[in-house]
């Protein structure tokens, strides 16, 4: 499928970084079947990020001097592509990898760099990020954890919901209250950065409607942390926050999330042809459409990636491309299901258990990252039309 949609070129030395994630990953998915691999960017394999880490592919665009391998940010862009598009199980050090550590080093101090950036890039620190909240959702400005200045540093209390492997992770970047009310909107937020196993914390997985449990409460009571828990400046927040929300929404994850079920039906297509059964016309249309509307929006995506290797943060850029692609991640399997389920041709077992995962797991596309509601409020006001 990559191979068909690479119609924008990256350069020449980030596209050179293919063919050895290709012979890795040959290897490192042999046999693992297309409903395991759907899970892609939320499963969770230690070793295997373990193993990331020692070939150098985590951190790759981050700078030498912190552990990253010094790369631009096309040729990460090339890495997570691959890994995404065959179903790597990356979930273990995404987040760090793909906004906490670029964050660190924008926002954070000499010693939280020096302390956490290289322990991500050798894959052995794993971080969770504290954004929604009961009662809140995407509305991050309306918070209400709350961290009160102590003789020693920090006193947090409250709690986070849909946090991505909080159960698994070492460590969390939170957004709380430290000053000011909810009312105040944007005031008076800071982002602070904690071991999850100080004591006062207290972690429960959520087992959403696939059974999986990637998501998690996460509760604060009296939690005392030190001064230097804070990241950046108190009160800059929501300027950090947004920053970091740029990383999380214009990479390919948010545009491969059904990419391993698009591929499995366009092979259960090619197998039907192979069989000298000619495809259905609507099928091959759907094909056609899709296809199309993934490479545009790679195009949108490999754009939006020149930007944030240019040290901009385009945050309505972002926010648009995650729009975008989650409405093409959540078509991907209504409409294959639709085409399926109107056939009555038998379909493969493994194409019917990957269709039912995404099926289910979809309607969290259009939450995670932010709402469209939020995302499309961003863009108004990004284009100057609110």
């Amino acid at each position: 499928m990559i191979g068909a949609l690479r119609l924008q070129r990256l350069p020449p030395e980030a596209e050179a970084l293919r063919a050895p994630v290709r012979a890795f990953l040959d290897e490192a998915l042999a046999g693992m079947p297309a409903d395991r691999r759907a899970r892609s960017w939320l499963g969770f394999d230690a070793e295997f990020s373990h193993e990331l880490g020692r070939r150098g592919w985590i951190g790759m665009a981050l700078p030498p001097e912190y552990g990253g391998g010094g790369r631009d940010a096309f040729a990460r862009f090339v890495l997570v592509e691959e890994l995404l598009a065959r179903g790597a199980p990356v979930s273990a050090h995404w987040i760090a990898e793909r906004q906490s550590a670029p964050m660190l080093l924008r926002y954070g101090s000499e010693a939280q760099k020096r302390l956490h950036v290289p322990r991500i890039c050798r894959g052995e620190s794993f971080f969770a990020i504290g954004m929604s909240e009961p009662q809140v959702g995407s509305d991050l400005a309306s918070v209400r954890t709350r961290a009160t200045r102590t003789a020693n540093g920090w006193r947090l209390n409250g709690q986070k919901i849909w946090t991505t492997n909080g159960d698994h992770c070492h460590f969390m970047i939170a957004l709380v209250r430290t000053s000011g009310q909810p009312e105040d909107r944007q005031k008076g937020l800071s982002q602070l950065l904690f071991d999850l196993r100080t004591p006062g914390i207290t972690v429960r997985p959520i087992e959403d409607l696939t059974g999986d449990r990637h998501f998690c409460e996460v509760f604060f009571d009296e939690v005392e942390l030190p001064e230097d828990a804070l990241i950046g400046e108190e009160g800059a927040g929501w300027q950090q926050v947004t920053a970091e929300l740029a990383f999380e929404r214009s990479g390919p994850e948010r545009l491969y999330s059904s990419i391993v079920l698009l591929d499995t039906w366009l092979a259960h297509l090619r197998a039907t042809k192979g069989a000298n059964q000619r495809p259905d016309d609507t099928a091959v249309a759907l094909a056609g459409r899709l296809v199309a509307h993934l490479a545009t929006l790679r195009s949108m995506s490999v754009s939006v990636t020149a930007r944030l290797a240019a040290g901009e943060s385009p945050a309505t850029a972002a926010a648009l491309v995650k729009d975008l692609g989650t409405e093409f991640e959540q078509l991907v399997p209504s409409a294959v299901a639709d085409l399926l389920g109107a056939g009555g041709a038998p379909v493969p077992a493994e194409l019917q258990r990957t269709l039912a995962y995404v099926t289910h797991f979809a309607p969290t596309f259009s939450l995670r990252g932010g709402t469209r509601e939020v995302l499309r409020g961003m863009i108004a006001r990004g284009l100057g039309l609110r």
